[in-house]
């Protein structure tokens, strides 16, 4: 036979209670930084595009919060046209002049170090 079905104010019997370690809630919201590195955007392009109406609105969490609904997030990102376009084939960061004549033979970092 089971057990009677806990009411309020009962106390949940230990082998009834789970561990921080075994309670997994998803996230719901997302910050504009968690959000901005998620869809691999700057978080000014997507300031402006909800500006724009282009991408989803964040929610009033409090009084000075706002979030991201990680639902809509990925709604948006699955509604997005795929592209026939390939990736550029460096997508890096731009180098800086140091680092550019140390890659070229004969640069004056080559003869100093000589």
């Amino acid at each position: 036979m089971g057990r009677k079905p806990l009411g309020l104010g009962d106390r949940v019997p230990e082998d009834m209670k789970l561990s921080k370690a075994e309670v997994q809630i998803p996230a719901i919201y997302a910050d504009l930084p968690t959000v901005s590195a998620l869809v691999t955007l700057s978080e000014a392009s997507i300031q402006k595009m909800v500006t724009r109406d282009e991408f989803p609105k964040p929610r009033q969490l409090s009084g000075r919060r706002v979030g991201w609904l990680l639902r809509e997030v990925t709604e948006w990102a699955e509604s997005r046209p795929h592209s026939d376009l390939a990736p550029p084939p460096n997508t890096g960061a731009r180098k800086g002049r140091r680092q550019l004549n140390e890659l070229q033979p004969g640069s004056q970092d080559d003869q100093t170090a000589v």
